[in-house]
């Protein structure tokens, strides 16, 4: 579904990727992993169209979609939720989650939307509250809920577990896993790199920029402290 073939991404002097590239397969939920400064956000952005390409390319599903702008990525199919949640906190939660859909035209949009308030529960008995107003961890539901509303065929996700309790990081992700299950290929940065492996099917670090390590979920389970070591923890 996605490959990125030596990618890099400079910003200004800094090299923030350095020769990159991964493969997520169709339906399959892939996990980044790696520690502050390695590049893990700036992958993500670059995929989404954020981030300028300087050399490397990224296809979707067999097309290239390195250098397009970002509002042409997401009408190719692919959502990003951000570090950070990134929800319009003056907007009401109805607002946040049609604000999803600005690239999206006919009747499936009203669907979707009752769909999504099913899927998040939480989220859905505060559809008439501001965003502001929602817990951390609501808004981590809201935040994804808007990318879902623009219909993605991938989903990117950027630290969804920051600034959350543990109870809650474990319902964020069994919501991903509910994405994963209902088609939609995820690729998920994440610091926690216990969390990402109970979930991901294949994993990479990042470090200083460039992938040193990948595999399986088995393969990264039986090496966990080299795993560790690379995340300098």
């Amino acid at each position: 579904m996605l490959e990125v073939s030596g990618l890099s991404v400079r910003y200004g002097a800094v090299e923030a990727l350095r020769d990159v590239s991964i493969k997520v397969g169709t339906g399959s939920l892939v996990a980044i992993l790696g520690a502050n400064g390695a590049g893990k956000s700036t992958l993500l952005r670059a995929i989404s169209g954020i981030a300028r390409v300087t050399a490397g390319t990224i296809v979707l599903d067999g097309k290239t979609i390195s250098g397009l702008g970002a509002q042409d990525i997401v009408r190719r199919g692919v959502a990003h939720v951000p570090e950070g949640r990134g929800i319009f906190p003056d907007l009401t939660v109805k607002e946040n989650l049609m604000m999803g859909a600005y690239a999206r035209r006919g009747s499936k949009i009203s669907a979707d939307y009752s769909r999504i308030l099913a899927m998040f529960p939480p989220v859905a008995r505060r559809e008439r509250q501001f965003g502001y107003t929602l817990s951390g961890g609501e808004q981590q539901m809201l935040a994804i809920g808007r990318a879902l509303m623009a219909a993605p065929r991938v989903l990117l996700a950027d630290e969804l577990s920051l600034g959350l309790a543990p109870i809650i990081v474990k319902q964020v992700f069994a919501k991903l896993e509910e994405v994963r299950k209902a088609g939609i290929t995820v690729l998920v940065v994440e610091q926690n790199a216990r969390l990402a492996m109970k979930f991901a099917d294949y994993l990479y670090v990042l470090k200083y920029g460039r992938v040193v390590m990948e595999g399986q979920r088995s393969e990264f389970e039986h090496s966990a402290a080299l795993v560790d070591a690379y995340l300098g923890v």
